[in-house]
């Protein structure tokens, strides 16, 4: 992608809000650059959040946009009525001539969503009350879209969470080395070539297909400021067919471990159990009715896989030569790995609690 993009140009091609003042970078996010966008409406500042899309990533933008209009719409229609309303699922704004996208000269795909005020994410947990509240809200957001008429959605990234398939990308980045890494990494490849056997636990499960979020991510809810709210699930980029475990998964692995995702000081990274706790809570709080009894049984389970998938697959960008995620360091994605590593060794110290508590719970 062009690495010096006209920013304000491509906000106004969006519904006219008054005069454009400024963009700035906002958020976290590893893949599509965001933008929090000012407009000056009769002296009244008006705001959205403005992203141009990765598209050597998300290759099909069209039809991740496809995805993302079916899945707001039929959550606004569900939310209709409710208190704040407006504020429970993002909001896409046209552009002047009507589309969900706009494409600049440069071929860089753009698009624009109304800004939730009085809201925040948080890059790592701060509260058990914080990890209920956003189990509670991706449960929620399952919950809703288990009835999304069809057709099926369009796959935005094939096979995006097919664990052997990403553990086959690691066996072939080591064996290529194209950068001449892996000796640095030793200690990280041999900790993922014992663990290969996890690859295809849930996958050989026969667990039912549904509508997930698939990259849930604690920092992709946002939280009310007044009452701690788990009040909109962002970042629909990669919702499309998968399983609701790899949605649990990755909810224990961002939130049950308050160290950031890049912590350089692997003895912060632990499971808290309590953490762990009110995230099962949470979720099937919300998510208990539909559940089958066999995707219960693997909750436990499933933070584990998803730990290791991710930190497999930042394993793969480092011995590529960081060509998937943002990296802002040398060796970013090595620290990543190896607190996601750290990770999976406390979950698997503590396995046989987190199943006892799924198991009381279910009760």
């Amino acid at each position: 992608m062009n690495q010096a993009p006209n920013v304000g140009a491509a906000a106004r091609q969006f519904e006219n809000r008054g005069n454009f003042v400024a963009a700035t970078p906002y958020g976290s996010g590893h893949i599509n650059d965001t933008f929090r966008a000012v407009f000056d409406r009769a002296g009244a500042e008006m705001h959205f959040i403005l992203q141009r899309i990765n598209h050597n990533i998300f290759k099909n933008p069209v039809a991740m946009m496809e995805n993302i209009q079916r899945v707001t719409s039929h959550l606004a229609a569900k939310a209709a009525g409710e208190p704040d309303s407006e504020r429970r699922v993002i909001t896409l704004i046209p552009t002047q001539d009507g589309r969900v996208l706009h494409v600049d000269e440069d071929g860089n795909y753009w698009r624009a969503y109304h800004f939730i005020d009085n809201a925040t994410t948080y890059d790592a947990v701060e509260s058990v009350e914080q990890a209920f509240q956003a189990a509670k809200a991706f449960g929620h957001f399952q919950k809703l879209l288990v009835d999304l008429p069809a057709p099926r959605l369009h796959d935005t990234i094939p096979d995006f969470h097919h664990t052997p398939k990403r553990f086959a990308a690691l066996q072939a980045a080591i064996e290529s080395d194209v950068v001449g890494r892996a000796i640095l990494a030793r200690e990280e490849i041999e900790f993922a070539l014992a663990h290969q056997s996890l690859t295809s636990v849930l996958l050989d499960a026969n667990l039912p297909e549904r509508v997930t979020h698939n990259d849930t991510k604690f920092n992709n809810v946002m939280l009310d400021d007044a009452t701690g709210e788990g009040i909109c699930v962002i970042d629909l980029d990669t919702v499309m067919p998968g399983l609701v475990l790899y949605d649990f998964g990755d909810m224990v692995r961002t939130t049950t471990c308050p160290a950031k995702e890049d912590e350089l000081d692997l003895s912060k990274v632990n499971l808290h159990f309590p953490m762990f706790e009110a995230l099962v809570r949470g979720y099937l709080e919300t998510a208990g009715g539909f559940l089958t009894k066999a995707e219960k049984q693997f909750l436990a389970l499933s933070g584990k896989l998803i730990t290791f998938e991710i930190g497999t697959r930042f394993l793969t960008d480092y011995l590529s030569g960081d060509t998937y995620f943002k990296v802002h360091r040398q060796g970013h994605n090595i620290e990543r790995c190896r607190t996601q590593f750290k990770l999976v060794r406390s979950i698997e110290e503590q396995q046989d609690e987190m199943e006892r508590l799924v198991e009381s719970i279910q009760l």
